[in-house]
């Protein structure tokens, strides 16, 4: 964990707005990968059970590729988001943990998207349930 960027508060907080729209750009695209895998499973389900059906073969493949695209979308979203060392934590809610070093202990900078700034913190092994407000040992990190 030595070698992990960390981040002061102000660092952290310049970040905000280029991370939130990766952000939602990640969670837009998870959510369009969602929905084509479940059309697939759908017309598998109903081909199965029917023992076949007619098939637009050229509507499917072209909806499977969206659903590939979105998924490369949301592997390179995320990829550039953890490139910044900032960690996603749960995509779902729009999660995101700053490494901050504070008297020599590394804690996390905790923010959830619709948050308007970096407000809470929490250790490493706590989690958002630990999330405690942000302090002025922090402020000054």
């Amino acid at each position: 964990m030595s070698d992990e960027r960390t981040f002061t508060l102000p660092e952290a907080q310049a970040l905000l707005p280029v991370l939130e729209s990766l952000l939602k750009s990640a969670i837009a695209s998870k959510k369009r990968m969602e929905e084509v895998q479940a059309e697939m499973q759908q017309l598998s389900g109903r081909i199965f059970l029917l023992g076949g059906v007619r098939v637009d073969l050229p509507a499917v493949t072209r909806r499977k590729a969206e659903g590939e695209k979105a998924a490369h979308r949301l592997k390179d979203t995320l990829d550039e988001i953890s490139a910044t060392g900032v960690q996603v934590k749960d995509l779902d809610v729009g999660l995101l943990d700053f490494p901050c070093r504070v008297d020599g202990e590394i804690i996390l900078l905790c923010w959830k998207l619709g948050e308007s700034a970096i407000e809470h913190w929490h250790g490493v092994s706590e989690g958002f349930a630990g999330r405690k407000p942000i302090d002025d040992k922090i402020r000054s990190a």
